[in-house]
Parts: C-alpha cells; structure tokens; sequence
C-alpha cells in the first residue's frame, strides 16, 4: 500500500481514475479509508491510504487457469 495526499476538491471517484485510470476502484480506496466516508469532497492535504489492486483476470480463461 502507498499513500496519497489530497488536493482541493479530490473524490474518490476522481482520485481513482487518477491513480488507476478507472473509477470503479474507488470502492476500494472507501474501504481502505473508513475514517473519511463521510467525506465527498476533500480538502488539500489529507492522506489517504492506497490500497493495492489486484491484477484483472481474463473471463475468458477457463477455471482451472485463473488464479485464486
């Protein structure tokens, strides 16, 4: 895990494409930061925890190759 520091008008939506380049992951990055739920547009400065994502797997693999 790493750590990101806000700027003015951040959210989670938006730090998600920003770090991943999509906006789905921002569940993650929620969940990695439960103290700041409540908070839809942060403030410059606060740091958040980036959690790791995990590598995509293909649904066209079958079963027994994908991982986990």
């Amino acid at each position: 895990m790493t750590t990101y520091i806000t700027i003015q008008g951040d959210t989670f939506d938006g730090i998600s494409f920003r770090l991943f380049g999509e906006e789905r992951f921002a569940v993650n990055l929620m969940k990695a930061n439960p103290t700041q739920l409540n908070t839809a547009v942060f403030s410059a400065g606060v740091v958040l925890t980036v959690p790791d994502i995990p590598a995509e797997q293909s649904d066209e693999l079958p079963p027994w190759k994908r991982e986990g």
